[in-house]
């Protein structure tokens, strides 16, 4: 029998609807916590970095870190060996979101109710309208985050699941019957090509890594062990990148061959490996905004991954969301000064390491600062190299503390191929 791939939108009566369809089936639930935890244990990665993968819309400083990317490989890793081990599964949750549509002895089925109906069945468990409001947008958020990051897809599309049943017009028994009538189906029975497709979800997975850990986001699909990576980026020197990617991919157990092609947005030019031991989660908080933009670019020119914010607000708004390792912080700005982002850094987050960087500080200024535990204290105009230097060794006492959010992997400072 197929296994089940279940998707829902939040209070469609889904917890109901999977402990009714493992009764009838005789199938055992996995859901995203399993595969979260199977994933922790594999490869010996936070679990939080895993649920960020999942749930969280993606860092700011992704671009640099590259975090969401390798996380969801160590996911899709751990799930491709799951539906390789088990016959009788529903899979449930976010996950769900994760398995090609070449594994066709999985039904994909997406539960969907109008948000209407979803907020009167919260607020019939108890909870009031204005927090059934929030959780609903919260869990939508998260879903519409994944799938367009997987496949620029929202997450209600049709194109992503076998079938799509309105949980509006259907009662739960009227969709497990749905759901059991469509298990006998021609289509979604196991097949030779479907079992393939679940070892290609792995080998895909695990060059992912392979080639993440050497600094290359590449696009990768495989197909009976055949490997085809899509370079969108722009290279100057295809051959050689084309070389060390074919080399790393090669490396990877079930893999027969490698192609690599150019995608539509290739072109000539500098193509950067990424920097993964370096400093690359740089918050900097300044109100002037040019100076702030500069001051990223040429952070991000010498491999420091920087994003700009530009009041004190904003900067206590991203920490709700993202981690910063290092933030470079000005003192005097309209509305939360730099001192009181700071004090609050320090008390909400005290592993990220705060450089203070004014034109207007006083001596009392700095003695505050200090006694608050920022970590250097530096006066605009500086040196570009004494910034750097200076945020090098914040991020190196973060790395040595073991408190580094960054990605752990190779890269040669200056890997360009040019």
């Amino acid at each position: 029998m197929p296994a089940i791939a279940l998707f829902s939108s939040t209070f469609t009566n889904e917890t109901e609807i999977i402990s009714e369809l493992s009764t009838l089936t005789g199938s055992q639930i996995i859901s995203d916590k399993d595969i979260i935890a199977d994933a922790c244990s594999k490869y010996k990665v936070d679990k939080n970095k895993l649920e960020q993968a999942l749930y969280a819309k993606m860092s700011v400083f992704n671009q640099f870190t590259l975090e969401k990317e390798k996380h969801l490989a160590l996911l899709k890793s751990s799930l491709a060996e799951k539906i390789g081990e088990n016959e009788r599964c529903i899979y449930y949750g976010f996950i769900t979101l994760l398995i090609p549509p070449r594994v066709s002895h999985v039904l994909k089925v997406l539960i969907a109710g109008s948000k209407e109906q979803r907020i009167q069945r919260a607020v019939a468990t108890g909870i009031a309208e204005k927090e059934a409001k929030r959780l609903i947008h919260k869990s939508d958020a998260s879903a519409f985050e994944l799938s367009d990051f997987l496949y620029k897809k929202e997450a209600w599309d049709p194109s992503l699941y076998d079938m799509v049943i309105p949980a509006d017009q259907n009662t739960t028994k009227d969709i497990l019957q749905i759901i059991l009538e469509n298990l006998h189906k021609s289509a979604v029975q196991k097949t030779d090509a479907s079992v393939q497709a679940v070892k290609d979800m792995a080998i895909c997975a695990q060059v992912e890594l392979a080639l993440l850990g050497k600094g290359h986001n590449l696009d990768v699909a495989a197909d009976s062990g055949g490997v085809r990576l899509t370079v969108n980026k722009s290279v100057l020197n295809f051959g050689k990148l084309e070389s060390e990617v074919a080399e790393i991919a090669s490396g990877v157990g079930g893999v027969k061959t490698v192609e690599i092609i150019k995608g539509p947005d290739y072109k000539t030019s500098i193509y950067r490996k990424q920097q993964f031991a370096l400093p690359s989660k740089v918050l900097l908080v300044d109100d002037e905004k040019e100076f702030a933009q500069t001051l990223s670019e040429r952070l991000i020119s010498r491999d420091v991954g920087s994003h700009a914010v530009y009041d004190g607000q904003q900067a206590l708004d991203l920490l709700e969301d993202d981690r910063p390792d290092v933030m470079v912080l000005d003192l005097k700005m309209p509305g939360i000064d730099g001192i009181e982002v700071l004090r609050q850094t320090r008390m909400t987050h005290p592993n990220i390491k705060v450089i203070i960087l004014t034109g207007h500080g006083t001596e009392a200024d700095k003695k505050t600062c200090m006694e608050l535990g920022a970590f250097a204290y530096l006066q605009k105009p500086t040196d570009i190299e004494k910034l750097s230097a200076t945020i090098y060794e914040a991020y190196k006492s973060i790395a040595e503390s073991g408190k580094t959010t960054a990605v752990a992997g190779e890269g040669s400072r200056n890997g360009r191929y040019g």
